[in-house]
């Protein structure tokens, strides 16, 4: 819980790779709030179980409530990619971001190829991307190799998606002029 707020303050996109991981968590213990307690919450020190326990057991009726226990993502993740989505359309839209356009055209036929790849064609452009850096994540836990080609993707994606958290930063504190 204070990781995800600080990740929320700190990076966007770090945050929303680690609800993904959250959510999977979760699923990985039935959204069973006694087991997530004996796996998840046990771990960390007494004075913090509590507000820890409150926590999973939102977060575990909120994915029986939407429907996305078994997969998905919960709405207030969702949210976070559309937020995202939208701050992506104004940076490409305004000519104040030149390094921002040059970025994600530098990532975009990484992106098209995975979004070819996992057959999801029409699927919004963040998303592909968030699915990558999260199964990269998911490799490197697993202490699998990452091939030449993933690790050139991740990279322009990796610093694609790094612009866009630090705009959403000054975007959030007001810093941002997207209009000319």
């Amino acid at each position: 819980m204070k990781i995800a707020q600080q990740l929320k303050e700190k990076n966007i996109a770090e945050y929303l790779i680690y609800m993904w991981q959250v959510e999977d968590l979760m699923r990985a213990n039935g959204c069973d709030i006694d087991r997530i307690r004996q796996a998840i919450i046990n771990q960390y020190p007494e004075e913090d179980r509590p507000a820890l326990e409150e926590w999973y057991t939102n977060l575990c009726s909120m994915m029986h409530a939407e429907g996305v226990v078994e997969k998905g993502h919960l709405q207030i993740n969702r949210n976070v990619l559309q937020n995202l989505t939208e701050l992506h359309g104004a940076l490409l839209a305004s000519t104040r971001y030149p390094f921002y356009n040059a970025a994600y055209f530098k990532a975009l036929p990484f992106i098209v190829e995975l979004r070819q790849r996992n057959g999801h064609k029409d699927e919004p452009e963040l998303e592909t991307c968030f699915e990558a850096l999260y199964g990269v994540l998911l490799l490197r836990l697993q202490k699998r190799d990452i091939s030449p080609g993933t690790a050139k993707a991740m990279e322009a994606i990796s610093s694609f998606m790094s612009l866009l958290a630090n705009y959403y930063d000054k975007d959030r504190k007001g810093e941002l002029k997207l209009d000319d």
